[in-house]
C-alpha cells in the first residue's frame, strides 16, 4: 500500500433551471391550484427553492400565491 494521494474529479451536479423563467415559462397564479400543488409537500409545507430550483424572486411570488390560495380556502394549510 502506498500513501500516494488519489486525485478524483469533484462530483458534478447539473445546475437546475427555474421553471418560471424563459420563453415557455408558466405564470404563477394563486387560482392555479394544480401548479401550486407541485411546490408543496404531502404535509402541506412549501418546498424550499434549493430543492425545487425556483429562483429567489419567483420563490417569493410562489410562496405568496400559495398563501393566498390557502387564505381563500383553495388549498389546505396542513394535510393529515
Amino acid at each position: 500500500m502506498t500513501d500516494a494521494p488519489t486525485t478524483r474529479k469533484p462530483f458534478f451536479r447539473r445546475r437546475k433551471t427555474c421553471p418560471f423563467q424563459g420563453p415557455d415559462a408558466t405564470y404563477i397564479d394563486y387560482k392555479d391550484v394544480k401548479l401550486l400543488q407541485k411546490f408543496i409537500t404531502e404535509r402541506g409545507k412549501i418546498i424550499p427553492s434549493r430543492i425545487s430550483a425556483v429562483s429567489l424572486k419567483k420563490q417569493r411570488e410562489l410562496a405568496q400565491a400559495i398563501k393566498r390560495a390557502r387564505f381563500l380556502a383553495l388549498m389546505p394549510y396542513v394535510m393529515d
